[in-house]
């Protein structure tokens, strides 16, 4: 997916008029600065730079699916099952939350001409895909919202409601850039490590990248303390993995539902730093994330 592409069209909704007059801003948390030469001479983006959708509510985002009539194309079990119509053409998105990133789906619905999917009903004679784009409908709040949902649909015909793959939270602290993501039990894309386990775990999943140039971070002792309201503190140690995410650390690890903080501590690097690195990764750092 072509990320100027994405930003282009992103950019037609952020002109709409009316865009987040009504919301609360989501703090952003702060990045090192970089000069506008260094950003020159690193093609125009810092390296390792992505574009990246804030979070949205899910919860909102339901509603939102509703009131545009998105069912009456796109089935989402148990929430929004086919209704047997004429308009039951467009493909059905249960599950579909675990199978691509939110910024795909953000551009599926501001430009849905960008990636046509081959399929009974879904080219019109024109050769167009025959959903229309929500561009001219939409605030950027309620694209974030909408996607947020989308990628909540992640686990068939489990209850959406409960069992969501959690917003992913992004902290910079020391030298690193730090995001993580929990996937719930038996949500698709989950990890099986070994042996098969008697019963599905969820994931926990901590990407570390360099603040400065937005590389990952490898050969870091990394643990989490998971705390709960009604449980004894637990900490687990995360091992280093490549998955269909990347690169990061993780855990297979169930998250009780009354979880509040997670508390990771990464440590000094495993290995020797040179050049420009040197020094960079060699104190340990702490930093906590609070949990719904």
């Amino acid at each position: 997916m072509s990320v100027a592409r994405l930003v282009a069209a992103l950019a037609i909704v952020l002109g709409l008029g009316g865009l987040a007059l009504a919301q609360t801003p989501t703090p952003i948390t702060a990045t090192k600065p970089i000069t506008m030469e260094e950003l020159h001479r690193a093609g125009g983006v810092p390296r390792g730079w992505k574009f990246t959708l804030p979070p949205g509510d899910a919860k909102t985002g339901r509603a939102l699916f509703a009131k545009l009539e998105c069912n009456k194309c796109h089935e989402v079990k148990p929430d929004f099952p086919r209704t047997g119509g004429a308009g039951d053409v467009g493909p059905a998105l249960t599950g579909m939350g675990a199978h691509h990133p939110a910024e795909y789906f953000a551009q599926s619905i501001v430009d849905p001409n960008a990636v046509i999917l081959a399929g009974p009903g879904f080219v019109g004679p024109d050769g167009r895909s025959i959903m229309p784009d929500y561009r001219d409908s939409l605030t950027f709040a309620e694209l974030v919202d909408l996607v947020a949902y989308i990628k909540s649909l992640d686990g068939g015909d489990r209850d959406h409601h409960h069992h969501e793959v959690s917003a992913p939270q992004e902290q910079t602290a020391g030298p690193y850039r730090v995001r993580v993501e929990y996937t719930e039990p038996g949500a698709a894309g989950g990890h099986a490590h070994g042996a098969a386990p008697t019963k599905p775990t969820g994931h926990l999943m901590v990407f570390v990248a360099d603040a400065t140039t937005g590389e990952p971070v490898p050969y870091l002792p990394v643990t989490a303390m998971i705390r709960a309201e009604e449980r004894a503190a637990r900490t687990v140690r995360l091992r280093p993995m490549i998955g269909g995410s990347g690169f990061h650390y993780g855990a297979d690890v169930t998250l009780p539902d009354d979880t509040t903080k997670i508390t990771l501590t990464l440590g000094a690097a495993a290995v020797k730093t040179v050049g420009a690195a040197a020094g960079r990764f060699a104190r340990p750092i702490t930093l906590s994330f609070d949990w719904e």
